[in-house]
């Protein structure tokens, strides 16, 4: 394997390079890890960056190990929060768990994948165990990350359950006997302690590789679920295409280098073209966007999702097929009517949508919070660019 040419494309930095280059001289089948707390049911571009390098390793025969955090998901990763994370149920946990592995099979081949979940083993694991295990980590050391570090400064609550994921993280690796632990580079901390624990117990430390962050639709914070930025590898065609359409001019090169098998060769042509203004930026995000559908749902819908789009933005048309929501009042104030056809979340968005300009009653633009709308059938509601549904009285 180059893992120089991952390290020109996908990879950040690789922790201890000579001794992972060594392990895959040796000819040893390498177990390669990655985990996932289920914190919400999509997976997205940024984390198909991680999943197409363990592609690699895993067409040269090697043991892919992907961790459904559903135990860790309960203490929630404070890797780059400003804040403490809510906790979620396991309920929640189960159901967002449930939707990883067909989303994970879109990039890997999943009948080889080996997939834990690590309450496999934390459910068993007694107080005294816990105590054994957290002696090997100091506060001092913990608190050295940035992360803990600023809130700590600032006077912001941590957690104490907080302080356990990383060791947690560094438990499961050293569990699963792990070769490589591969993630994001704000996962650095929570691997280079499973590095830590390993060689403590006596174990041949796993080597680390970070990839690189994909930034999400704002163009400034990593792609993220929590942060409402991301764009969903099993989200529907015209969505991803249209959420691609989305991305900042600065981030084109990014994706095509991170989330397209386009040759770097050609990658550099594009940004050359897009600098001497040989290329629209418009047509090379159009041409992106396409090539990220197609990977996830096919050339057809890829090109259908393209029509549509250029047919609703282009042509400044509704689309072919809104989907249809059944109201039982007459009457609706307008921010009761968008959370009522689940296009906001809260009358708080709802409101400021509608200050914002994003909402539409056939096609007019409507500013007025308190406006009060007759339900006709076929009526139909826009919000922003890309939702829409038709209304019908029941």
């Amino acid at each position: 394997m180059d893992l120089n040419a991952l390290l020109e494309r996908e990879v950040e930095e690789i922790i201890v390079q000579k001794d992972l280059e060594n392990k895959l001289k040796s000819g040893k089948k390498l177990r390669i890890k990655l985990g996932a707390d289920p914190t919400r049911p999509d997976l997205h571009l940024g984390h198909a960056v991680v999943l197409r390098v363990l592609k690699h390793f895993q067409e040269e025969g090697h043991t892919v190990i992907f961790v459904v955090g559903d135990y860790t998901a309960k203490v929630g990763d404070p890797s780059q929060r400003s804040k403490m994370r809510p906790l979620l149920s396991d309920q929640e946990i189960e159901k967002n768990a449930q939707t990883y592995f067909e989303q994970v099979g879109k990039i890997l081949d999943i009948k080889q994948v080996e997939i834990r979940r690590n309450s496999e083993w934390y459910e068993k694991l007694s107080f005294a165990e816990l105590i054994k295990i957290t002696s090997n980590f100091t506060v001092a050391r913990i608190l050295e990350r940035d992360d803990f570090f600023n809130r700590y400064k600032k006077g912001i609550v941590i957690g104490l359950h907080e302080f356990l994921y990383p060791v947690m993280q560094a438990y499961d690796s050293l569990i699963l006997k792990a070769d490589i632990e591969i993630g994001g580079t704000d996962q650095k901390f929570n691997m280079l302690a499973g590095r830590e624990l390993q060689e403590k117990m006596g174990e041949i430390p796993q080597d680390i590789i970070t990839c690189k962050i994909l930034e999400g639709t704002d163009g400034e914070q990593k792609m993220s679920k929590s942060l409402d930025n991301y764009i969903g590898i099993t989200e529907e065609p015209l969505e991803m295409y249209g959420k691609i359409m989305s991305i900042p001019d600065k981030l084109i090169i990014k994706y095509y280098t991170l989330c397209t098998d386009y040759p770097l060769k050609k990658i550099k042509e594009i940004e050359k073209g897009i600098s001497k203004d040989k290329i629209n930026p418009r047509d090379a995000k159009a041409d992106l966007a396409y090539e990220i559908v197609k990977m996830y749902h096919g050339e057809d819908e890829a090109q259908k999702a393209a029509d549509e789009f250029n047919r609703i933005f282009k042509m400044k048309q509704i689309p072919k097929t809104i989907p249809k929501v059944s109201l039982k009042l007459p009457l609706y104030s307008l921010p009761d009517l968008l959370v009522s056809t689940n296009l906001a979340g809260s009358k708080s968005e709802a409101k400021r949508l509608i200050e914002q300009r994003g909402v539409k009653v056939d096609g007019e633009v409507i500013t007025n919070k308190e406006e009060k709308i007759t339900i006709k059938d076929g009526m139909v509601i826009q919000v922003g660019k890309r939702k829409f549904v038709k209304l019908e009285k029941e």
